[in-house]
């Protein structure tokens, strides 16, 4: 993975640049990311918090991922563009939106979670692992 990479959102009013190396990324097909990037997945990158500065104001939206726990979505709250998530039960982490790479090519995926979810028009990409749920230790 290139290091470091940065990032944005559409209008640019919220950018941001991660230091370290991705933690994870992959392609998840569940409901919440299913909506929230508009179409069949969400392409994730995990980092390390700490790795990450971001400017801009960022609104966030909370709702409990299918385990119980809180996930906090951030958005820019000029253009809407979803630039991460955040999880209760993962502190330290925060999960960007390959979308909002300035190099897409950063993003090489590892895995694909809740397959079981994915519709038939998105089908998960061969030789890549697949889980149907979220995969243990995640």
């Amino acid at each position: 993975m290139t290091k470091p990479f940065t990032g944005g959102c559409l209008c640019g009013a919220v950018r941001y640049s991660c230091d370290g190396e991705a933690m994870m990324m992959g392609h998840c097909h569940c409901e919440d990311c299913r909506r929230s990037s508009g179409t069949g997945h969400a392409s994730l990158l995990a980092v390390a918090e700490d790795t990450l500065t971001l400017t801009g104001e960022v609104k966030g939206y909370d709702r409990p991922s299918d385990s119980g726990n809180m996930v906090t979505r951030g958005f820019c709250p000029t253009c809407g563009s979803w630039i991460y998530s955040r999880n209760v039960a993962m502190p330290g982490m925060t999960f960007l939106s390959a979308a909002s790479l300035d190099d897409l090519e950063v993003f090489q995926p590892q895995m694909h979670v809740y397959r079981m979810r994915a519709a038939s028009w998105d089908a998960p990409s061969e030789g890549v692992p697949m889980f149907d749920k979220m995969p243990p230790g995640m």
